[in-house]
């Protein structure tokens, strides 16, 4: 693995996090063939990728979406919440494959529980980003097809994907926090938002349209909308590791962002 990691160390710091997606998405669909219990995906996790864990989680999710295998947790000893992530990148991998299905007819897969189709729609609402070409008033229509109940989580992915990738310029964010603000998931956008910047800020990096999408998403600077992340996930404790922790996680995180703008 060696070589190949050194040649994901040759991309751009700010392209770098796309690189150990993509190496992780490999190490899990070669650990599920060869029955390594994730044994490639943890070395990645622990080793090269520890400053990219965000994205390794979510490269994981896609590689089980490639197999069509349910995520299951060979690495959770990496990260015990960061684990939920990769069912975000299996409902990204999983919908960007079935394009028609998953963003025309809003159907679920049946793989997924019930519990589990909140963080698939997170990253269900990554692709609408990419799939709509970042376009807010497109972005805001196609949301508005799907059931009220999905689309908070849909409108965290789209603020994941706007601050994380980009794509935007600063007029077309503003838009983009008045169609969340009038579809009531403002808070939702700004969750997204501060996972994605706090992403940022672990790997070493953080790009232009990261710092500029911050202030106009979150409202706040980078650092203090990382922070609630860092605050929330404090709180749990150290014993947070179910999917309810993690959904803990983001809602605190959320409630952070209010009480920010209620001051």
């Amino acid at each position: 693995m060696s070589r190949e990691i050194e040649k994901v160390e040759e991309i751009s710091a700010e392209q770098r996090p796309f690189g150990y997606e993509g190496a992780a998405a490999a190490c899990t669909v070669l650990d599920l063939l060869t029955l390594t219990r994730g044994r490639r995906l943890h070395e990645l996790l622990t080793g090269p990728a520890q400053h990219h864990r965000h994205a390794a989680y979510v490269g994981a999710g896609r590689g089980y979406a490639l197999l069509r295998l349910r995520p299951l947790w060979g690495a959770r000893r990496a990260h015990p919440l960061l684990r939920w992530l990769a069912v975000d990148g299996f409902g990204f991998q999983w919908s960007l494959a079935r394009a028609d299905r998953m963003v025309g007819e809003r159907t679920m897969p049946d793989l997924l529980t019930r519990a589990h189709c909140a963080v698939f729609d997170q990253g269900l609402g990554r692709l609408l980003w990419y799939h709509d070409s970042a376009s807010p008033d497109d972005v805001a229509a196609r949301i508005g097809g799907y059931p009220a109940g999905r689309r908070g989580d849909l409108w965290s992915g789209i603020g994941f994907a706007a601050t994380y990738t980009g794509g935007a310029d600063a007029d077309e964010l503003w838009w983009l926090t008045e169609h969340a603000g009038a579809d009531g998931f403002r808070a939702h956008l700004a969750q997204g938002c501060a996972f994605a910047v706090a992403a940022r800020l672990r790997s070493g990096t953080l790009p232009d349209h990261t710092a500029q999408a911050v202030p106009i998403l979150a409202g706040a600077e980078p650092e203090e909308a990382a922070s609630w992340t860092d605050q929330a996930l404090l709180a749990l404790g150290h014993e947070a590791h179910t999917h309810e922790d993690f959904r803990r996680w983001q809602s605190q995180s959320r409630r952070s962002w209010s009480h920010r703008h209620r001051c």
